[in-house]
């Protein structure tokens, strides 16, 4: 038997599974206790989604930093055993998101107390609109939280021997537990409790650092393999895609608005993204390093979040490796819960509250709770159609959520002159085109069509369409006007040198990848360019 098949079957894994296993159920015996208690906080609608605004800066900065620091440091951690230092990026690309959330959007949705995006969409274009953006919305969800939890599995086999299927099941099985009851106050509550055991979590990874490798191992390790110190190390590709990607999703982030404008007031929810940006640096830093420190001993394996808990069991006693994983699992829930709840409460309010119009408030969160039952089969469906490739869940969640959604958001907050028919069709045009490019690529996650990623076609269709659709509705009723006319020549001059750009060094893009980000970014400078200097005739300029 190999070295690694014994560590993974020998006779300490009854120890470890012991250990692990009841941590693990205490844990979640507390969430669902936690879970169950704040139900006397979501007595009504604004309580059970928004938690009554009454969060401070403290209570949104654990809600933030469960939702993207756990997230990103399952996904570091994953990275940086390939890659070492240059895993990084992705979090700094995260950290971006949120500091431009908290600079320039957190006021416009806070005052329009706004708790979805499908919410937003259905507010300015109809019901039409909102039960087709919230149902896109609602299954998406569930595949972000799939995707987090089957990497999480990974751990979890090692640790327990659980099979993958039975660790998403237990997993979806837990989010509407604690969940259902309490809404958001429960989310508010159990992200505290998932931050805190991460922090626990680092003191014990720290601790077994310094037991082996050592910081003279770790020194000497990255000495002899200095490709884990090269900033580049991940690829530019992956590198532009991550930054491209959070900075679109700023505007589209449904989970992360609903958190933080559950503050009490916007300065409180401003605080508490920043502080949530300080913290999340503990979970990049230590992400990478645990990333490289499991490197170290088992080197060359096909994931980072196998070889991570056999690195652990090879140095520390079963306690020690079982509060760790009990680190991850926070991680892991600290992603899914919020996924959930938000997947559900667009469901609930934006599909089943407009097919079943009422004044009830309490209608809204019935049909939310049966949403999270709904949301929850459909993990556990996601997680059997594809458990061997998590990242797969993540892109195709990202193409259909973006893909539909992105234009009639920017155009609810910054363009009056779209109409209902055109956000309607362009969250078709744009979802049928992801689908469709990911299927032409065979669904892969890692090789696409054309070398061009599902969501730059998405996205484009989805603008092409909202802007054509609605200047044709409004064919009579529109005038061209520049108003700040230096803007406009500097936004000129970029997107004339894009695509300069595009025809002189088209087939070097395309090799690396980035072709489709390039034309989208010239169709994304296009729209700015119509919202900017086409308005309605009797619109004040």
């Amino acid at each position: 038997m190999s070295r690694i098949g014994g560590i993974i079957m020998g006779g300490e894994m009854n120890k470890y599974s012991l250990w692990f296993l009841g941590m693990a159920a205490v844990y979640t015996l507390l969430l669902i206790i936690i879970g169950r208690l704040t139900k006397k906080f979501a007595k009504d609608d604004e309580g059970y989604f928004s938690g009554n605004h009454s969060f401070g800066a403290w209570h949104v900065a654990v809600c933030i930093t469960g939702l993207f620091s756990g997230s990103s440091f399952v996904a570091i951690l994953e990275l940086s055993y390939h890659y070492g230092l240059s895993a990084i990026w992705y979090g700094v690309a995260e950290s971006i998101h949120v500091l431009i959330i908290a600079l320039f959007l957190l006021t416009s949705f806070r005052e329009r107390l706004v708790v979805t995006i499908s919410g937003l969409i259905g507010k300015k274009y109809g019901k039409l609109a909102s039960i087709t953006s919230g149902l896109i919305t609602a299954i998406t969800f569930p595949m972000w939280a799939t995707a987090t939890t089957l990497a999480f599995a990974s751990a979890l086999h090692v640790f327990t021997g659980l099979s993958l299927y039975l660790s998403v099941i237990f997993t979806a099985l837990l989010l509407l537990l604690y969940l259902r009851s309490g809404g958001m106050w429960a989310l508010g509550y159990t992200q505290m409790l998932n931050v805190a055991v991460s922090f626990i979590m680092f003191g014990v990874g720290i601790y077994a650092l310094l037991v082996q490798p050592g910081m003279d191992g770790l020194v000497s390790f990255i000495e002899t393999n200095p490709r884990y110190l090269d900033p580049g190390g991940v690829g530019l590709q992956k590198i532009i895609v991550w930054f491209a990607t959070f900075i679109i999703n700023t505007f589209l982030a449904q989970a992360c608005f609903q958190m933080a404008t559950a503050c009490k007031t916007v300065e409180e929810g401003r605080k508490g993204l920043y502080i949530a940006l300080v913290l999340d640096i503990f979970f990049m830093v230590f992400g990478v390093v645990f990333g490289i420190a499991a490197a170290t001993k088992f080197p060359n394996l096909q994931k980072g979040l196998v070889a991570f808990p056999l690195y652990l069991k090879s140095v520390l006693p079963p306690p020690l490796v079982g509060i760790f994983g009990l680190g991850i699992w926070a991680c892991a829930l600290g992603w899914g819960a919020p996924c959930q709840f938000s997947g559900a409460t667009s469901l609930g309010k934006d599909v089943f509250g407009q097919l079943n119009a009422s004044n009830d408030n309490r209608k809204s969160i019935k049909y939310t709770k049966i949403s999270l039952v709904i949301l929850t089969l459909l993990m556990i469906i996601y997680s059997l159609l594809r458990t061997q490739d998590s990242a797969w869940w993540n892109i195709f969640a990202w193409v259909v959520r973006n893909s539909a959604t992105f234009a009639p958001v920017i155009t609810a907050l910054f363009w009056s002159l779209a109409t209902k028919r055109a956000a309607f069709w362009s969250m078709i045009a744009g979802f049928l085109s992801g689908v469709i490019w990911n299927y032409l690529g065979g669904w892969n996650s890692v090789h696409f069509y054309l070398n061009t990623h599902p969501v730059w076609i998405g996205m484009s269709m989805n603008v092409i369409f909202i802007i054509v659709i609605s200047l044709y509705d409004n064919l009579s009723n529109i005038k061209f006007r520049i108003n700040n006319n230096k803007l406009f020549f500097i936004l000129m001059s970029f997107l004339s040198g894009l695509i300069i750009i595009s025809f002189k060094r088209a087939s070097l893009f395309y090799d690396k990848g980035l072709l489709g980000l390039l034309l989208f970014v010239q169709i994304l400078l296009i729209f700015i360019l119509v919202m900017i200097s086409v308005k309605a005739k009797d619109e004040l300029w």
